[in-house]
């Protein structure tokens, strides 16, 4: 539904968990991080599945779905991008080699440790004959909005992740007030845009 309502622009973004606090304040259970990991691959199958042209039952271990019908179809073609958030080297990575189109680092490694996250994806890709190529890197900056005396020091880091391979950076505001510092990123976004 996302993405009819925003005409082809949405992506899903999936990850194993990992703020328990926001589950337990939900409701929701936090299994232990084995079992979140294979919940969120049967999650991946189930979303290509129903994405794709079988609308037949899943069976897997912790999720059992007699359909798998998605309706409204997406409009991207032939399925919205997937993108899985995480850095973990053994499981997120391979994840990301084996199913995704996009996978989402953060800044807190520096670009050093970005580098490395891309050398072990590359590995996983290589082992499972994917394109690395053909999957989008992008770089988490959390509370990263920069004032104005900050934004050259800001567009230099941007520009050293993006030569360290990645394709997008996305910044997630602080909780203090984000529409002030989304405001504040205005005058470098054009810049971002021309990384």
């Amino acid at each position: 539904t996302l993405d009819v309502l925003s005409e082809g622009r949405a992506f899903l973004g999936l990850g194993a968990a990992w703020y328990e606090e926001e589950h337990s304040g939900l409701g929701v259970p936090f299994p232990p991080l084995g079992e979140r990991f294979e919940r969120l691959e049967e999650a991946v199958q189930i979303c290509l599945q129903m994405w794709g042209e079988d609308e037949g039952p899943f069976r897997g271990k912790h999720y059992q779905l007699e359909t798998t019908r998605n309706v409204p179809r997406p409009v991207q073609g032939p399925r919205p991008p997937l993108l899985i958030g995480g850095g973990g080297e053994r499981k997120t990575l391979r994840l990301v080699a084996q199913y995704a189109d996009a996978c989402n680092l953060t800044t807190a490694e520096g670009v050093a440790g970005f580098e490395h996250k891309l050398s072990v994806l590359r590995g996983h890709c290589d082992a499972l004959g994917r394109d690395y190529d053909a999957i989008q890197k992008t770089v988490m900056a959390v509370g990263a909005i920069p004032k104005a005396s900050e934004q050259s020091a800001f567009l230099d880091e941007a520009r050293a992740y993006a030569a360290a391979g990645a394709d997008m950076m996305i910044v997630i505001p602080s909780a203090a007030s984000p529409a002030e510092e989304v405001a504040g990123l205005a005058p470098v976004a054009k810049a971002l845009g021309e990384l």
